[in-house]
């Protein structure tokens, strides 16, 4: 069944809130963000799609970004998040928390008509 396959995945769609959460606990790099959004379940089968992203929420002044030097390597891109930043990732929980009421809401339904076993 393809669900269960993809049962302990998030959806693309909720890769911008898993990258607020993550830059709201720290200054982090391009690499560990998309080592961390992987624990999450969020599949990239591009890794350039985490970058785009992280573009796309500096141009919307979520984050802020800036060259750092590496004593491992190549200067690395530092992420932070703005203030503008920290509201989008509380828009973002409250979006997240409206959804899994719904969804909880759907599975009590079902659960009420013994379409499913618990």
């Amino acid at each position: 069944m393809a669900a269960e396959a993809n049962a302990h995945e998030l959806p693309r769609a909720y890769l911008r809130a898993v990258l607020l959460l993550l830059i709201v606990e720290g200054p982090t790099h391009g690499y560990e963000l998309l080592e961390s959004v992987r624990t999450f379940g969020i599949r990239l089968t591009d890794p350039g799609s985490l970058y785009r992203a992280l573009r796309a929420m500096e141009h919307d002044e979520l984050v802020e970004s800036w060259w750092q030097d590496s004593s491992s390597g190549p200067p690395r891109r530092t992420y932070v998040l703005t203030n503008t930043g920290r509201a989008g990732l509380a828009v973002e929980m409250e979006a997240i928390r409206q959804r899994i009421e719904l969804l909880s809401h759907v599975v009590e339904r079902a659960e009420a008509h013994d379409a499913i076993r618990k």
